[in-house]
């Protein structure tokens, strides 16, 4: 049976993390018309065990080599029965869920303050829990500095959380399976110069900043910063892998 959007949860090793994360969307799960699909890159934990009875679909990756997250989101993507997606990683859950899914609901109805829009990023803060005071200036100036590049017609969105209409994305050929960082800005950008794009200061996603707090601001931000100017310029990501942070 078709469902009016999907949330799609790419994962990898999160078994300390995915039964929570997807306790919050079943919640909900009755009162709003959505399914749930998770993307397994190829756990070898209990991640796909403790998904199982959450989750209405599944996704394995099970190839010896290692899966980048775009190609897991396109997997997610291509079983779904929606056509409107929303994609959220493993380590991140909406401020306020209800609310949330009151947006996307309105979204994919062609309503509400984004109706019409083929594409939308959110706004991103770090669980209450893990910040720290530092993260605060980190992430009020690139949410900041996202909105603008939407503004302007560039199109940015982190891949935390991404609402995008299955038309445009089949278009595109969904994410670039190749890039292994900088997935998320090259689809966007792509968006944004054949439909439209927008930014959702009000759609706050909470996420684990533990990559900042492991390697530091100057290392990840100079990370994205290369990984940005690879994929505008050669269509490619400088990184060969993305390490994982658990």
């Amino acid at each position: 049976m078709k469902k009016k959007f999907s949330i799609i949860i790419p994962a990898l090793l999160e078994e300390k993390r995915i039964e929570s994360i997807l306790s919050e969307f079943v919640k909900y799960r009755d009162e709003f018309d959505y399914e749930i699909i998770l993307s397994d890159g190829g756990s070898s934990d209990k991640t796909v065990e403790i998904a199982k009875p959450l989750a209405d679909k599944i996704y394995t990756h099970t190839q010896e080599r290692r899966q980048t997250i775009a190609e897991g989101r396109n997997m997610g993507a291509s079983s779904g029965s929606s056509d409107y997606c929303v994609f959220i990683n493993a380590d991140a859950l909406p401020k306020n869920m209800r609310g949330f899914l009151e947006q996307v609901s309105d979204w994919a109805k062609g309503g509400g303050k984004y109706g019409g829009k083929d594409a939308i990023a959110c706004s991103v803060l770090p669980f209450p829990d893990e910040e720290k005071w530092n993260d605060k200036y980190f992430y009020k100036f690139f949410n900041s500095y996202f909105a603008f590049l939407n503004k302007i017609g560039i199109g940015m969105g982190r891949g935390e959380c991404q609402l995008i209409c299955r038309k445009i994305f089949e278009e595109e050929n969904g994410y670039n399976p190749n890039i292994v960082a900088g997935e998320d800005f090259d689809l966007f950008r792509r968006i944004a110069k054949r439909g439209t794009v927008a930014f959702a200061s009000d759609i706050v996603i909470y996420e684990s900043p533990r990559r900042f707090h492991k390697q530091g601001y100057f290392r990840t931000m100079l990370r994205w910063f290369v990984n940005s100017l690879a994929v505008m310029f050669a269509g490619r990501s400088a990184s060969k892998e993305w390490e994982a942070i658990r």
